[in-house]
């Protein structure tokens, strides 16, 4: 009789056997890749504040959607799955295996029903000789055949490719080295981001647990440039950068070109091209609706400044002609998000030469702030994504393993051959573990020609 313990660890192997926490886990962390794809990743705090509330940030982040591939719930979905990929291959290995090492030779006659391709070949010679011509036949248009006599009855079992029912634990093995891979890159590495001004250096990044690392040498921004579409999109946006050892440039790493998806590698330290902005001064003025009581204002870079009314202004982006966005009007122009002191936000544009717009929208709004754009003072800064993987070669090996994998059971099958030769007749049968369809028409062919093998020097 079976005790409350041994139901419990038998449904728990069960639990992680199971195809359908196989799909639930693929389908989870299949959705968790779309909001990962969604909400950008590792970015600086001060760009997640330029296009996401503060309510939403905050949510976003105890949920962990800044970082998700590193979050807690993430990694114990790809713990489940690697139990789970393990707990499969482990149950089902030994039956494969046996198929493999130990296939049945006899052809009887339950296995002759069970066989979806079955061919029945008269004859009149000696079996012996018959026996010879079939392996002869075998050996040259399929695979060498073991042969076994019972009870005068002689049996040939030949097989193509037997291995290639391994190739889902190929698959399995690559996932799991992938995930090794991953964790060793999560455990050792680190994935950071780091904002440098033109001319300046920096030696240190700080990491997504806000965390400072120092690089061990340092990294300098000789220039940044940015080309636009005519509609003044960005179309590329480029930082050199020259690599410092001892405050001494870095033969062969300097002036570095680094564009989006051209990356800086050194010393196993990848820097990518993610993001760029002015860390300059903007200024405002800020009146009431009567153009008075003015108050001058100064938002540097990416940071905010409080409004006599308790609300808060950040600006989002700024052009120094607005004539190439929007027709009839000119002057310089910043697109500012304001916070109010309620909770409430908003996204506006003000103008440098047209000031009645300001006092249109405050009125449009409750008679608020009139908000007045002055200028900027430009002063470019890149942001670059930092990171070190020392489990991406590990990573890489999964990968070519998965490869090999999907290639071998997509276009490969387990082909077998059983042959008995008793009372006057030779029966022939086949199977193939994938693509029987194919096979039919392989199996058909090779019995064809083996009829005619074994009658053509029995004709006169």
């Amino acid at each position: 009789m079976a005790t409350p313990k041994n139901d419990f660890l038998h449904s728990l192997w069960d639990f992680f056997c199971s195809l359908k926490l196989t799909m639930f886990l693929l389908i989870s962390l299949a959705v968790i890749s779309i909001i990962g794809t969604v909400i950008p990743q590792g970015i600086p705090p001060e760009e997640y504040l330029a296009q996401i509330s503060p309510a939403k940030i905050k949510l976003y982040k105890a949920l962990g959607f800044f970082d998700m591939y590193h979050s807690w719930w993430f990694i114990l979905l790809l713990y489940l799955l690697t139990v789970n990929l393990v707990a499969c291959s482990f149950k089902r290995l030994p039956h494969i295996w046996k198929i493999i090492t130990h296939p049945v030779l006899i052809m009887s006659d339950g296995l002759e029903q069970s066989l979806a391709n079955v061919s029945i070949i008269k004859m009149t010679d000696n079996p012996e000789t018959v026996k010879d011509r079939v392996v002869a036949f075998l050996s040259a248009e399929f695979a060498e055949p073991a042969t076994t006599e019972v009870d005068g009855t002689w049996h040939l079992f030949a097989q193509k490719t037997p291995w290639c029912r391994l190739s889902v634990y190929f698959v399995h093995l690559s996932i799991i080295i992938i995930f090794i891979g991953s964790m060793i890159g999560s455990l050792f590495g680190f994935k950071g981001f780091v904002n440098i001004l033109e001319g300046e250096s920096v030696n240190k990044v700080m990491t997504r647990s806000e965390k400072e690392k120092d690089l061990g040498f340092s990294v300098r921004l000789e220039q940044f440039s940015m080309a636009k579409y005519a509609s003044g999109a960005p179309k590329e946006f480029k930082s050199i950068l020259t690599v410092l050892e001892n405050g001494k440039p870095v033969p062969d790493y300097t002036n570095v070109r680094v564009i989006v998806n051209d990356p800086l590698t050194y010393k196993g330290i990848t820097f990518y091209q993610s993001s760029y902005g002015n860390a300059g001064n903007y200024y405002f003025t800020v009146t009431d609706m009567n153009g008075k009581n003015p108050v001058n204002l100064v938002v540097a870079g990416q940071s905010s400044v409080n409004l006599p009314d308790g609300s808060s202004l950040h600006v989002l982006e700024a052009t120094k002609d607005v004539s190439q966005f929007a027709r009839g009007l000119s002057g310089p122009a910043a697109q500012v998000e304001l916070h109010t002191a309620n909770g409430k936000s908003e996204r506006f544009v003000v103008y440098a030469n047209h000031p009645e717009l300001s006092v249109q929208h405050a009125r449009e709004h409750g008679g608020g702030p009139v908000i007045n754009y002055a200028g900027a003072e430009e002063k470019m800064y890149t942001g670059l994504q930092v990171a070190r993987d020392p489990g991406v070669e590990i990573v890489w090996l999964g990968c070519f393993l998965m490869v090999i994998g999907i290639y071998i059971a997509f276009f490969m099958s387990h082909r077998r051959i059983w042959v008995r030769i008793q009372n006057g007749a030779v029966t022939i049968g086949g199977n193939a573990s994938k693509n029987p369809g194919a096979f039919q028409q392989t199996f058909e062919g090779l019995a064809e020609r083996l009829k005619t093998d074994l009658t053509k020097e029995r004709q006169p």
